[in-house]
C-alpha cells in the first residue's frame, strides 16, 4: 500500500487592496507631487497677501490680469516659460546620465554673450534666414563649451560637475558684466552720461520673428522650446543613447564592465544641457530689447535648475512647471503694481513650492523602502 499524499497547503489568496494601497502610486507621480505643491504653497501666499493688507479678491484679479489679462500678457509669460523649459530640458539630459547640472546660470551667460558679440558683428541688412540661426547657434555652442568645462574636468580629473559648474556661474555673470562696461568689447558707443553699459541692439535680421501678432511678444523661442523637449524625451524615451545615459545614470561601474564610453556620454550629456542653457542666453538677447545687459539672465538659470529638480525627469512635467512659473513671474508684476502686494511674495511661494515638493519626495521615498 503506498504512503498517504502529504496535503499540499493551498496558496493564501491576496488580501484586497486598500483604497489608500491603490492611490498611492498615483500620490507619487510627479504632477500630483507638484499639484499639492502648488495647492500648499497657494495657501502661504494667500497668507502674504492677507499680511500685506491687501483684499485676497484684489490680489487674485491682479494676479490672473498679469498672466492672462492681455495678449502682451500671455505672450510675455510664453517667453518666459520657454527660456526655463529650455534650461529645464538640458537639466534632465545630464540628470538621466546621473550629472546634477547647476551652472544653467552661467551657461546662459555665455550663451548670450556668443550671441550678442554674434549678431552685432553681423551687417544691419543680414537676412533673418541667415542671422537667426547664426545667433542661436552660437549660442547653443557656448553654452555646451561653458558646460564641457566642468566635463573635463570631471573625465580627467574627478573633479565634481556640482562644484564645478557652481563656480563657472560667477565666472560667466562676470563676463558679461566686464562684457557690456568695456567699449573695447561689446558696450555700445557712450555718447552721454546717460547711455546705459549694454550692447549695440542687434541688427533687425538676428531678432527672432513674432508669433502671436503685434499685440503678443511672444516669439520663436516658444515653438523652439516645445520642439526640444518633444524631441528629448522621444531620444530619452526610444532611442539607444537615452537607453545608454540611463544605464550610466544608475551605475557608471556597470555600464563600463558592459563597454559603454561612460566618460564620453557623461560628457556630452552635460554638454547637451550647457548647449540647450546657451540657446535660452541667446534667445533672450534676440527678444526686445534686443542687447545684452548686465543683469540680462534675471536669474533664469537657477529659476531653471528648480524647475528640472521638481520635474523629476519627466519632460511632461517640464513643460507644466515651466508654463506654471513663466506665469507667476508675471502675474506676481502686476501684483505689485495693481495690488501693493511685494513682488517677493511670488519668490516666496516658488521657493516653497520647492520645499514642499522635497517634503513629499522625501515622505513617499522614506514610505516606499518601509514597505
Amino acid at each position: 500500500m503506498s504512503p498517504p499524499t502529504p496535503a499540499v497547503n493551498a496558496p493564501a489568496a491576496p488580501a484586497p487592496r486598500t483604497a489608500v494601497a491603490r492611490i498611492a502610486p498615483a500620490l507619487r507621480h510627479p504632477v500630483a507631487v507638484g499639484v499639492l505643491a502648488v495647492v500648499l504653497a497657494g495657501v502661504v501666499g494667500l497668507g502674504l497677501v492677507v499680511g500685506a493688507g491687501t483684499a485676497p479678491a484684489v490680489a487674485w484679479d491682479a494676479l490672473v490680469e498679469g498672466m492672462f489679462g492681455s495678449p502682451y500678457a500671455v505672450g510675455s509669460s510664453l517667453n518666459s516659460a520657454a527660456v526655463l523649459a529650455l534650461i529645464a530640458t538640458g537639466f534632465t539630459v545630464a540628470h538621466r546620465a546621473g550629472l546634477v547640472n547647476v551652472g544653467g546660470e552661467g551657461q546662459l551667460c555665455a550663451g548670450g554673450l556668443a550671441a550678442a558679440a554674434v549678431g552685432t558683428a553681423l551687417p544691419s541688412g543680414v537676412p533673418a534666414a541667415l542671422g537667426v540661426p547664426s545667433v542661436l547657434v552660437a549660442g547653443a555652442v557656448a553654452g555646451g563649451a561653458w558646460a564641457g568645462i566642468a566635463g573635463l574636468l570631471r573625465a580627467r580629473r574627478g573633479t565634481s560637475e556640482v562644484i564645478t559648474t557652481l563656480l563657472l556661474n560667477f565666472v560667466g555673470v562676470g563676463l558679461v558684466s566686464v562684457a557690456v562696461h568695456e567699449e573695447a568689447l561689446l558696450r555700445q558707443p557712450v555718447t552721454s552720461s546717460e547711455t546705459l553699459p549694454q550692447s549695440a541692439p542687434l541688427p533687425e535680421g538676428t531678432r527672432l520673428p513674432l508669433i502671436g501678432g503685434i499685440e503678443s511678444p511672444a516669439t520663436a523661442i516658444v515653438v523652439i522650446a516645445a520642439v526640444a523637449a518633444l524631441v528629448t524625451g522621444l531620444v530619452l524615451r526610444h532611442t539607444a543613447i537615452g537607453l545608454r545615459l540611463r544605464s550610466v545614470g544608475h551605475s557608471p561601474a556597470a555600464s563600463a564592465r558592459l563597454g559603454l564610453p561612460v566618460t564620453h556620454l557623461e560628457t556630452g550629456g552635460l554638454a547637451v544641457a550647457g548647449a540647450a542653457a546657451g540657446l535660452a542666453g541667446a534667445s533672450l538677447v534676440a527678444i526686445a530689447p534686443y542687447v545684452l545687459a548686465e543683469h540680462f539672465s534675471s536669474g533664469y538659470g537657477f529659476s531653471g535648475l528648480v524647475v528640472g529638480l521638481l520635474a523629476r525627469g519627466s519632460l511632461t512635467a517640464v513643460a507644466a512647471v515651466s508654463l506654471l512659473f513663466g506665469l507667476l513671474t508675471n502675474g506676481g508684476i502686476n501684483l505689485q503694481l495693481a495690488a501693493g502686494v511685494p513682488a517677493s511674495s511670488v519668490q516666496i511661494v516658488q521657493s516653497l513650492l520647492v520645499l514642499f515638493v522635497a517634503a513629499a519626495l522625501f515622505g513617499t521615498t522614506r514610505n516606499g523602502r518601509a514597505s
